[in-house]
């Protein structure tokens, strides 16, 4: 995965503006870009986006991480088939190319609620004193390095299946997608969430089969899955996913040139629009057997050494997902009406949960996004759902609603109580780890709020509401925190961009306070279970706050921050975070301290949101 071929990749990637401009090429012609000295980005949310983390590696407590225990679990992939979401990825010890190595897989009925995860795919040991084509030395206690560019096939009888890929790493440095693997695993996941056997689609010329753990596709007895291997097999679009861990000369594969991780989606006129890394693009016309073009970069797009993703919305129109940067951060979208010319940069996800665990090529942020291809099931929703992972650590989930909008379609007036089953919360960019959730549940009272529980040393809950901008606007509303003894709850009013002009902070000594500067401006005491209603009066021509609790006043405040206005309620159950950013050390190689046990929780529940703009 990281060693290139450096004069090939800067010949790729250089293309004149005539070349450009004569091509059907994809493009951004937008003028938003992301700033990277953010985690955010600076960019303008995407409303309605949640993220859900299914996955929270734990190496101290396994039993509180579903009994599993390593630490780097990377590269999902993600179908939906049978009313049911599927999230598989790859696992490891401790970091990148160091074994053993296997598959998972999660499954959802929601997407908001995972199952335990399944091993799919177990360690493959390779045999004492195998020698890898090309690398000194002979394997000893060796095992295959999982990696995957396609997860998914849902075959033309209906039938799901999983797929993976064998490579060989001699040591950590070493390159286990360079098509001297073992090969190309498939099984079946069955309706009632059996799996078949597991066997092997599609062997590298360089492995030997007499050490092989698992037959050629070829010996099964299942038509079905005979059928659905040919299927693959003539496939181009399925093929061309594979090329890095394939032989180099696969007759299979029609494009050979070493671009990773292709993505891809048809236009209204039957072309395909293929994506790689470092935001290389070309079209077909003939469904991949070939292209217009050497893949170039699509001009305007700024996307690095991580995935980048794209697909045809149900609303007919188009979205790719990356990370706008030379880092892997912020997670972004851009929309399009024909599937060629993107003009927007909105936000899907601005948070980097803090690296727990040190490893082998781990990287800070977002990443290696994907989403459901074509053909692998569309939910019944009409959303846009995606996948990825934190730092290569954590897996997440993503839910975008559709159409995709970015400004609030009027003023903010919200009892989650009276709000209809399940739509609570549609409006709302919430940011939930599975130890800081952020969900509608039932306060003491027995009516519903929004409730954001924290009981994670390193993360925090968050949820975000766009309103109409202004520069005079009253916020107001009702908090229930369950505790005044531990946590905290900070309560932000942003411009679309995340800058915050003043906060709010229920901090753990039971005192609510008012950022204004370098200190806090105490406000009160708070108790624990009492019910507050907060009004705040905001004015940025005067950047003063009034807060009146309960209907009292407590007094004007300095904003901390000017903003041109506001357009943006945050709760947040922790400080902001800054950590990393563009000047730190690439590698993390420190744990941090006991991150696999959970503090004692804070819980806070949010009854109701109004906003009111003032002329």
């Amino acid at each position: 995965m990281k060693i290139y071929n450096k004069i090939w990749l800067a010949s790729m990637l250089f293309v004149t503006a005539q070349v450009s401009q004569a091509q059907d090429t994809l493009r951004y012609t937008g003028t938003t870009i992301s700033n990277t000295d953010y985690h955010h980005g600076q960019l303008v949310p995407a409303i309605g986006v949640h993220n859900i983390q299914t996955l929270r590696a734990n190496r101290e407590h396994p039993e509180l991480s579903d009994g599993l225990d390593w630490t780097y679990n990377h590269a999902p992939m993600l179908a939906y088939w049978n009313n049911t979401f599927y999230v598989e990825f790859l696992s490891d010890p401790v970091g990148e190319h160091i074994p053993p190595s296997r598959t998972l897989l999660q499954t959802s009925k929601d997407g908001y609620n995972w199952s335990k995860p399944d091993i799919i795919f177990p360690p493959y040991k390779i045999p004492d004193g195998w020698k890898k084509e090309g690398v000194e030395g002979a394997a000893k206690d060796l095992y295959a390095i999982m990696h995957q560019r396609v997860g998914f096939y849902v075959s033309k009888a209906d039938r799901l299946f999983a797929l993976a890929y064998y490579g060989i790493a001699m040591d950590k440095k070493d390159d286990p997608n360079d098509g001297k693997g073992i090969g190309r695993v498939i099984r079946e996941i069955k309706k009632d969430g059996t799996y078949g056997p597991i066997y092997l689609l599609r062997p590298n010329s360089t492995w030997d089969m007499k050490h092989t753990l698992y037959p050629l596709y070829t010996k099964s007895k299942d038509k079905g899955l005979l059928t659905a291997c040919k299927e693959i097999l003539a496939n181009p679009l399925m093929m061309q996913q594979m090329v890095e861990e394939a032989d180099r000369n696969d007759p299979l594969i029609p494009f050979h040139r070493p671009v990773k991780a292709f993505s891809y989606y048809h236009l209204p006129n039957g072309k395909v629009v293929g994506l790689w890394k470092h935001a290389l693009t070309s079209v077909s016309n003939d469904g991949a057997k070939t292209w217009q073009y050497t893949p170039l970069r699509a001009p305007g797009v700024v996307n690095s050494n991580a995935k980048i993703w794209g697909q045809r919305t149900s609303d007919g129109r188009f979205a790719t997902v990356y990370n706008p940067s030379e880092f892997r951060w912020p997670l972004a979208l851009s929309t399009s009406e024909d599937g060629l010319n993107y003009k927007n940069l909105l936000l899907v996800n601005g948070e980097i949960s803090q690296m727990r665990y040190g490893g082998n090529y781990k990287s800070y942020g977002p990443q290696y996004i994907r989403g459901i291809i074509e053909g692998n099931g569309k939910p019944a929703d009409g959303n846009m759902w995606l996948t990825y992972s934190m730092n290569k650590e954590d897996i997440w989930i993503a839910k975008v609603p559709v159409p995709v909008i970015s400004v609030a379609p009027g003023p903010v007036n919200e009892t989650f109580n009276t709000l209809p089953d399940g739509q609570e919360l549609k409006f709302w960019n919430t940011f939930s780890p599975l130890w800081a959730t952020v969900k509608i549940e039932k306060a003491a009272d027995g009516t519903k709020a929004l409730t954001l529980r924290d009981k994670d040393p390193y993360d925090y809950a968050k949820a975000e509401r766009m309103m109409p901008k202004g520069r005079k606007v009253n916020v107001e509303f009702t908090v229930t925190p369950a505790q005044n003894n531990t946590g905290s709850l900070q309560v932000e009013f942003q411009d679309a961009k995340g800058t915050a002009a003043s906060r709010l902070i229920f901090d753990a000594n039971g005192e609510l306070s008012a950022k204004v500067g370098y200190r806090n401006s105490g406000i009160m005491k708070y108790e624990a279970g009492k019910t507050y209603n907060i009004r705040v009066e905001l004015d940025m021509d005067k950047r003063m706050l009034n807060v009146f609790i309960n209907g009292e006043s407590k007094g004007a405040r300095l904003m901390f921050e000017p903003v041109l206005s506001f357009e943006k309620v945050t709760f947040r159950t922790g400080d902001v975070r800054r950590f990393p950013d563009v000047d730190t050390p690439t590698d993390q190689d420190y744990d941090l301290k006991d991150p696999g046990t959970p503090v004692a929780e804070a819980v806070y529940y949010i009854k109701s949101l109004k906003t009111e703009l003032i002329k």
